[in-house]
């Protein structure tokens, strides 16, 4: 089966080359790449009209197609690459990632084999875990160390890494009035979630300065809550600046690093503005 790797980009100028490098090493002998740009203002597109794909032996890109839409979020973008897309199965990856040389491969095994109609990977690891902010990041988001999940992580996922053209198709896809949520649109339309795939290791970046921890936590914030509005009230009460220094406080000292308290005090003002901004705004996009 051939597959049909996909990648929405929004100002990524500084990640995608090295993203698409890896992709390049990959074990697996046919796939296509689809960057689909997100309306981004920086030099992400110039990046990607200039990048050269060396010749190699043993592997074959097929295609590669840069498309571009207006600023209307990862969802929509990541819809467009799956109509332009020639693969059998889909594979969503983002623009800060980088990849064992086998991911491609045992990601789409349980697949090809026919145990299951989309698949997630376990082996996410944190690629800057040297960056004080990028681990202040793991700290509050609750996860292990050097991964991008929790200790406790179950077989099975809603949000699909890869999945047969012919089922996301089914559904029409992602939903992208969710905004931030709109990756875990997919299973709720199928009504199944995706298994893990056995060693598809890959790397991605948590925000590693400050000015990318504020927006990154502003388009959370965006997310819909339970309880409607009353859950809106009580995010904004969590992300209030009295709540964000006396939580950075306690998890500084338990986690012994100070400069998480500046790090929370920054992701909660984000996630304060971007719930505004969707209440008052209607805004849903970073």
């Amino acid at each position: 089966m051939k597959a049909s790797v996909i990648i929405p980009t929004y100002n990524e100028e500084k990640v995608i080359a090295n993203c698409l490098k890896s992709l390049l090493g990959q074990t697996l002998e046919d796939f296509e790449i689809i960057v689909v740009d997100d309306g981004s203002f920086d030099k992400t597109k110039q990046v990607l009209r200039n990048f050269q794909f060396p010749p190699r032996s043993g592997l074959l890109v097929s295609n590669f197609q840069l498309l571009e839409q207006k600023h209307r979020g990862p969802g929509m973008a990541r819809n467009l690459g799956a109509k332009h897309s020639i693969g059998e199965i889909l594979v969503f990856v983002d623009a800060d990632m980088t990849f064992d040389k086998n991911f491609l491969r045992n990601l789409i095994k349980p697949i090809i084999a026919g145990k299951a109609n989309g698949t997630f990977s376990k082996y996410e690891y944190v690629s800057n875990w040297e960056n004080v902010w990028a681990r202040c990041w793991n700290i509050n988001q609750g996860w292990e160390e050097k991964r991008r999940h929790p200790r406790s992580y179950p077989d099975t996922q809603l949000v699909f890494r890869a999945i047969l053209k012919k089922e996301f198709d089914r559904v029409g896809g992602f939903d992208p009035k969710l905004g931030y949520m709109d990756d875990w649109t997919l299973s709720q339309k199928l009504g199944y979630g995706a298994l893990a795939a056995d060693g598809a290791i890959f790397y991605h970046e948590n925000p590693g300065t400050l000015e990318e921890v504020f927006p990154q936590a502003k388009w959370i914030g965006k997310r819909p809550y339970k309880l409607g509005a009353v859950g809106d009230i009580i995010a904004l009460v969590r992300a209030s600046l009295p709540m964000s220094l006396a939580v950075g406080l306690v998890r500084s000292l338990i986690s012994q690093n100070p400069a998480f308290l500046v790090f929370k005090i920054v992701y909660d003002f984000g996630i304060f503005v971007g719930i505004l901004e969707r209440l008052f705004l209607g805004k849903l996009v970073k």
